[in-house]
């Protein structure tokens, strides 16, 4: 017995249709599809990029702070009595530290004893009984961002003890 196929049969065209939308991708779409993507992975990367020095910067101002806060320890516990005045503590501009952290960046450190903080100016006079210290931390190569731009500085005051 011979099993009898059934003819369809198709209007004008529409075969070649059918054939027409079964190819696939063209190149030209597989190519723009690809542009699309590697901008939007080079909008990844940038990100990425960004978030990299931004943390970098972060970590060099925790490191100037860290520098900072030794530094007014440092000053804190120098001698301030009528007998005995710590060299630390005598008036004018210091001469600047350089510090070198655990991972090679540098910071200077200044360092500014006004004997006279209510005058304008920086003064020494040994028999003043408050001084006004200011301590300023920079890093020497900064690191893109606004974290290391701006220095790490603060303001203390110390009396004359007994």
């Amino acid at each position: 017995m011979k099993s009898k196929k059934k003819k369809t049969s198709y209007r004008a065209g529409e075969t070649a249709r059918k054939i027409k939308s079964e190819r696939g991708f063209s190149l030209i779409e597989v190519i723009i599809a690809m542009i699309i993507l590697l901008v939007a992975l080079l909008g990844v990367f940038l990100t990425f990029t960004y978030a990299v020095n931004y943390n970098a910067g972060n970590n060099s101002r925790s490191q100037a702070l860290s520098i900072l806060q030794q530094e007014v320890e440092l000053l804190r516990s120098a001698k301030f009595t009528p007998g005995v005045t710590d060299e630390t503590l005598t008036g004018g501009t210091k001469t600047p530290k350089i510090i070198t952290s655990a991972d090679g960046s540098r910071f200077r450190v200044d360092i500014v004893v006004d004997d006279d903080p209510f005058a304008s100016g920086v003064q020494t006079d040994t028999t003043k009984t408050l001084k006004e210290i200011s301590v300023t931390v920079t890093s020497e190569s900064p690191t893109p961002g606004w974290q290391t731009i701006i220095p790490a500085r603060v303001f203390l005051r110390r009396v004359r003890s007994n």
